[in-house]
C-alpha cells in the first residue's frame, strides 16, 4: 500500500514541488497549510499549481485540533511550515517564534502521542550565521563574525585578529551555529527540537539545513521571500534590484526541483537523529546573480543599486559543503544554475505581472536595521 505523507507549509513554494516529486514516486500527500497572505494573497484560495491529487487541508499548524486532523492515517511527515525572512523576524518576533517554534512544538506533542515512521523538518543554512573560513596558515576559522564597527566602515570582509582577510570555504554541518536573527534562532530550534523529541520517542528524524533555494512559483509578491524572487518582481516592474553591502557577499544558491528530491530521498533513506546541508555546493555573488536575472528577463539596461549598507542579522559568506547528503543520501544536485535561470524566466513570462510588496529595505531602515 501507498504511504500517505504529510507537508506542513504544502501549499507553498517549496512544499508543492516536494508534493510533485513524491507523487511521481508513488506516495499519497496531504498538505496542511494557513494559506498565509504574505505568500498567497488575500483570497487565500488554493495555488493553480498544487496538484489536484494532492489533499489540502486548510489549517494552522500552531492549532492542536488541525495538526490532529492532519495527522491521521500519516506514515511520516515533512516539516516545512514557518515564516521565512532574516530582516523580517528582528521585528515580527512574536509571529516568528509563533510560527516557528510554538507550530513545531504542537506538531511533536501530537507525533507523542500518534507516532510516525519518519518526520523530515525543514532547517536553515541561516543558522551558521557567518560560513566557514580559513586564515593564512590554513588554519579553519568558525567564528568570522564582523564587528559593528568594521560594518561602519564599510570593511566587508571578515578578518583574523590581526587585520588580515579570511578566505571563505564549503561551510559543512560541523560548523557550530551562530545565530544571528531571530529566524535563524527560530529555525535551529525547529530542528533540535524535532531531532530531540524524535529521538526520545524513538521517531527517525532528520533535519535539512536549505542554502538559498530559487525556481517558479516563489511569490514575487512577497518582499520577504528568496532573494532571485524580489530581484525578478523588482526587474519585472522597472526597478532596480536593491543590494546590500557592496554585493560581492558569496551564496549558494540551489534549484527548488534538487531540493525536493533531496527531501525524497532523506525520507526513504535508513538515515536518522542528524542533519544534511542541501543546497548546488557552488557560490555565487549576489551581484552577479542579479545580473544574470537580468540577463534572462531581457532587462540588462538596469543596474543594481548598491546601498552600501550593512542589515543586522545578514552574513558575509556561506555556500554549502554537501558531501555528507551526497554520500549519506546519494544527493547530488542536477539543475544547473544557468539551466535553472532560463526556467524561472519562463514561468515569470507565464504570470501576471505583479508588483513588488513594499520595499522591505525601507521597513528595515525606519527599524534602524540598516548600518
Amino acid at each position: 500500500m501507498a504511504k500517505r505523507i504529510l507537508i506542513t507549509g504544502g501549499a507553498g513554494f517549496i512544499g508543492s514541488h516536494l508534493a510533485d516529486n513524491l507523487l511521481r514516486h508513488g506516495y499519497i500527500v496531504r498538505a496542511l497549510d494557513c494559506l498565509s497572505p504574505q505568500v498567497h494573497g488575500d483570497e487565500r484560495a488554493r495555488p493553480q499549481y498544487l496538484d489536484p491529487e494532492v489533499e489540502l487541508m486548510v489549517g494552522d499548524a500552531q492549532d492542536p485540533a488541525a495538526v490532529r486532523r492532519a495527522l491521521r492515517g500519516v506514515d511520516a511527515i515533512f516539516h516545512l511550515a514557518a515564516k521565512v525572512g532574516v530582516g523580517q523576524s528582528m521585528y515580527q518576533i512574536a509571529d516568528y517564534t509563533a510560527a516557528n517554534n510554538l507550530a513545531t512544538a504542537v506538531l511533536l506533542e501530537a507525533l507523542v502521542e500518534r507516532p510516525v515512521q519518519k518526520l523530515v523538518v525543514a532547517s536553515s543554512m541561516s543558522i551558521y550565521g557567518e560560513g566557514l573560513y580559513r586564515d593564512a596558515q590554513g588554519r579553519l576559522v568558525t567564528d568570522a563574525e564582523r564587528p559593528l564597527a568594521q560594518l561602519q566602515a564599510h570593511d566587508w570582509e571578515p578578518r583574523d585578529a590581526a587585520g588580515n582577510e579570511l578566505t571563505p570555504v564549503p561551510t559543512p554541518e560541523s560548523k557550530p551555529p551562530a545565530l544571528a536573527s531571530v529566524y535563524a534562532l527560530s529555525k535551529y530550534d525547529q530542528e533540535r527540537m524535532c531531532l530531540m523529541v524524535g529521538r526520545a520517542y524513538r521517531i527517525p528524524t532528520v533535519a535539512l539545513r536549505f542554502f538559498n533555494i530559487y525556481g517558479p512559483r516563489q511569490a514575487l509578491s512577497n518582499p520577504y521571500t528568496g532573494v532571485l524572487a524580489i530581484f525578478a518582481a523588482k526587474l519585472l516592474a522597472g526597478r532596480s534590484p536593491t543590494i546590500f553591502e557592496d554585493g560581492y557577499q558569496q551564496r549558494d544558491f540551489v534549484n527548488v526541483r534538487d531540493i525536493a528530491r533531496g527531501c525524497r530521498l532523506a525520507l526513504e533513506s535508513k538515515a536518522a537523529d542528524t542533519v544534511f546541508n542541501l543546497g548546488s555546493g557552488q557560490r555565487f555573488s549576489v551581484r552577479e546573480v542579479a545580473a544574470r536575472m537580468a540577463a534572462v528577463l531581457g532587462k540588462d539596461d538596469i543596474e543594481p543599486t548598491i546601498t552600501g549598507q550593512y542589515r543586522v542579522g545578514d552574513i558575509r559568506h556561506c555556500f554549502a559543503d554537501i558531501s555528507r547528503a551526497r554520500e549519506t543520501l546519494g544527493y547530488e544536485p542536477e539543475i544547473g544554475f544557468e539551466a535553472g535561470l532560463t526556467e524561472l524566466a519562463s514561468w515569470l513570462e507565464a504570470q501576471d505581472r505583479v508588483a513588488p510588496a513594499a520595499d522591505a529595505s525601507s521597513e528595515l531602515s525606519l527599524r534602524g536595521l540598516t548600518v
